[in-house]
């Protein structure tokens, strides 16, 4: 599944999913660039790309500002002159319930990151996309298909919009030649629970999965990974759950 001359651009790309990904996407022979907000663990992963493969282009940004978000697009076409591949895989997570009246808060900072962001860079990724018949994998969320909840209803509510839009874009983006795909994980072995200060683990989760267990980041890159390549040229409009069985409970 070679990645060869293919240009990669990945946003969370400082932990987690994103960050093996881009580890990932290094071993298959592209050109990466990863984006986040932490220095520190961007520079790290950028190390573990450069012995795996190429030294990947490292950009910090916020994704909430829509200046940072052109930044981002101009700086990746500018380093590898074209884009081939898209992985909107930021996001976080914040609590805010209706009778404590965080709800809007929590709506508010969450569409801007989880969604907002997603559909920006979309629209500034996509002419690249249509010259190179690219395609874009979104990540989103079981927490899109279900409510999880009260304290993370508009965390619910941004992933449902995020698995919509997947579709929308799909629909759009065929006619030109670009696939567009979603992934919807369940609990996963990451630093978001920490990164949101959610107080739980994701080992802990694993009792609300049918298979017992939880995902590792790697299954989630290995999915992304088939569905930006070629084996998956006739796949489009599709969103991917890999839960352990999380939606069956």
């Amino acid at each position: 599944m070679s990645f060869a001359n293919k240009v990669v651009l990945i946003t969370g790309g400082s932990s987690g999913i994103g960050a093996t990904t881009a580890v990932f996407f290094a071993k298959e022979g592209a050109d990466v660039a990863i984006v986040g907000r932490n220095q520190t663990k961007l520079k790290k992963v950028a190390e573990e790309c450069a012995k795996n493969g190429k030294t990947p282009l490292v950009i910090t940004a916020e994704l909430s500002s829509a200046d940072d978000i052109k930044r981002i697009v101009e700086e990746t076409v500018e380093k590898f002159k074209k884009i081939d591949v898209l992985v909107n895989n930021a996001g976080f997570a914040v609590a805010g319930c209706i009778l404590d009246g965080k709800v809007l808060d929590a709506y508010d900072a969450m569409m801007s990151v989880n969604v907002r962001s997603v559909i920006q860079l979309t629209t500034l990724v996509a002419p690249h996309l249509v010259k190179t018949k690219g395609n874009i994998v979104n990540i989103s969320s079981i927490a899109g298909k279900k409510v999880t909840g009260a304290a993370y209803m508009a965390y619910n509510v941004s992933k449902a919009a995020l698995d919509h839009f997947t579709r929308g874009a799909a629909l759009e983006l065929s006619a030109s030649g670009v696939r567009v795909n979603g992934i919807s994980p369940g609990p996963v072995k990451t630093d978001f629970f920490d990164n949101c200060a959610i107080p739980v683990t994701a080992d802990a989760l694993s009792t609300i999965t049918a298979l017992k267990r939880v995902s590792d980041s790697e299954e989630i890159a290995n999915l992304i990974l088939y569905l930006a390549s070629d084996k998956a040229k006739g796949i489009t409009g599709s969103d991917f759950v890999c839960d352990n069985g999380g939606l069956l409970i």
